[in-house]
């Protein structure tokens, strides 16, 4: 399948008709959050209520504020650890109005959301911008690396397809932090 045509299926799938005939982009139905979580609560559940309702669906139960609250109660939480609660939520709510909750892996460390009607089309093998499109929740094929520079202190991250690894990675401040085999280097600590 060319570029386009992923594309072109991808628009089908994600955009309605009106979307589609005025021009609309993916990126325009597209709610990106970064891993640690929303900048306000809220917009998270705003964002697929309202494509919900795009496709002509009343959005009943989309609301994310009983995950943000038993999340807060819960003592072994962790940072990054609400968004995932938070789209694990959204994707089985939505699967009940007969929708889709859609990520883009385009390997930032933020999640790009999309909602699609569920069984009009599948989702398997889409691509956008060359990167999968796939299903929440499904097998993306790769790994969280997550990691404080032991120069810097700055919290990084990857997301690694299975076949690559971090060979001779260093932090943006220089500090080395793999090795010529992808190990972590001495002083290097990954996170759980």
């Amino acid at each position: 399948m060319t570029e386009a045509e992923a594309l072109e299926q991808l628009e089908h799938l994600v955009l309605t008709p009106g979307e589609r005939a005025g021009g609309v982009g993916v990126d325009r139905v597209m709610f990106t959050m970064d891993w640690p979580g929303e900048d306000e609560p809220g917009l998270l559940a705003a964002f697929v209520a309202g494509r919900v309702r795009a496709f002509g669906v009343e959005p009943t139960g989309v609301d994310t504020d009983a995950v943000r609250r038993e999340a807060e109660a819960d003592p072994a939480l962790r940072r990054g650890d609400l968004p995932v609660r938070q789209l694990d939520h959204l994707a089985g709510v939505l699967a009940e109005l007969g929708c889709a909750l859609l990520v883009w892996d385009n390997g930032a460390d933020a999640y790009e959301v999309l909602v699609a009607p569920a069984g009009e089309h599948e989702s398997a093998g889409l691509t956008y911008q060359g990167f999968p499109v796939r299903a929440w929740g499904s097998e993306s094929g790769a790994a969280l690396v997550s990691l404080d520079c032991p120069g810097c202190s700055q919290m990084l991250v990857w997301e690694l397809p299975s076949t690559e690894t971090l060979v001779g990675e260093h932090c943006f401040c220089g500090t080395p932090l793999f090795d010529a085999e992808g190990r972590p280097l001495p002083g290097v600590t990954l996170h759980d």
